[in-house]
């Protein structure tokens, strides 16, 4: 197994973490490139990178956690907690909408309509993103794009809009609410919404080509809110699976209605706020942005994860694909 991967990672200049778990056991762990090119310092498996979209699923699990204590309900519109802001939101859209990608709202970032993901898309400096009500600014004056409930349309900005929901509903800040109820009872240690341009110790520089020293600190908001922008460890990624499936985080019942299959999906399905493998129990996360790729998945049913990471763009993609093939996911 392990020659596979390093034969991978030597054809596409992977840069990131491998792991994968089965049980109690370390299946495969392995590391490549660097953390920090200038510095020569390289990536282990206790590096921390960026997962974009794989926030998303924190973002769900810390909604969930306030509609299973009945701070909020997935029937509750989210006009309710807006008010007067982002009057472009049909006042029907509801939590539940937003957590199953069926909202139909405008997107601040919709990624069909990047021709790179090293554009430079933030319309606003990106110092200036780093609170969910900071993002007001970025996420009004986008038009409905079709009614709510309608069809699946995958959307950032709604999870932009849920984080901003959490928190006017529960008082407490966005990334206070993740801390506590999702990275605390999942035993996630190493993983936080750090700020871009404040780099911590043991934290992967996100690089925008396989090769040279420019980063993607000008690409992406300062800190990240609701719909990505954490930091995570192949292990952590491990203990977040294990303990969303034990009902650590909100009880199985709960875990049940978001892995329930909502709309069918680019050869895939999506259920609220997780992608699911076409067919069989696969529960998938995946993040893609400048500097960042993403991808964990998790077979219930064989207490299986495999989770790869890299701090370049679209470095992941041939390594997860070689990582699932190997295990015969």
């Amino acid at each position: 197994m392990g020659d596979e991967l390093d034969a991978v990672a030597a054809a596409t200049r992977f840069s990131g973490v491998v792991r994968a778990d089965r049980g109690g056991e370390v299946v495969v762990e392995r590391a490549y490139g660097f953390a920090h090119r200038g510095l020569g310092i390289p990536n282990t498996p206790a590096t921390r990178f960026a997962a974009a979209s794989g926030a998303k699923g924190l973002t769900a699990l810390a909604v969930m956690s306030l509609v299973e204590d009945g701070t909020l309900t997935l029937d509750a519109p989210a006009r309710s907690l807006l008010g007067d802001d982002l009057p472009l939101i049909d006042d029907a859209v509801t939590i539940e909408h937003l957590l199953a990608h069926r909202s139909g709202i405008g997107d601040y970032l919709d990624e069909s309509a990047l021709e790179s993901a090293t554009d430079y898309v933030m319309p606003v400096p990106v110092h200036r993103l780093a609170t969910a009500e900071d993002y007001l600014q970025v996420l009004d004056g986008f038009p409905q794009v079709s009614p709510p409930g309608e069809r699946f349309a995958y959307n950032n900005g709604g999870f932009v809009v849920l984080a901003l929901l959490a928190e006017r509903a529960a008082r407490v800040p966005y990334h206070d609410l993740v801390r506590t109820r999702v990275c605390a009872p999942a035993g996630m240690r190493d993983t936080a919404f750090l700020r871009g341009d404040e780099p911590d110790d043991g934290v992967a520089l996100g690089y925008l080509e396989p090769d040279g020293l420019r980063t993607n600190v000008l690409h992406l908001p300062v800190r990240g809110v609701g719909d990505g922008g954490n930091a995570t460890t192949a292990a952590d990624m491990r203990a977040f699976w294990t303990a969303l499936f034990a009902g650590r985080i909100v009880p199985p019942a709960r875990v049940a209605e978001m892995v329930a299959p909502r709309s069918d999906a680019d050869d895939a399905r999506y259920g609220l706020g997780f992608w699911l493998a076409a067919s069989g129990p696969g529960v998938v996360l995946v993040g893609s942005d400048a500097g960042v790729s993403f991808h964990s998945t998790h077979d219930p049913d064989h207490d299986l994860t495999a989770t790869v990471i890299a701090n370049v763009t679209d470095g992941a993609w041939d390594m997860a694909e070689a990582l699932e093939r190997v295990l015969d996911l």
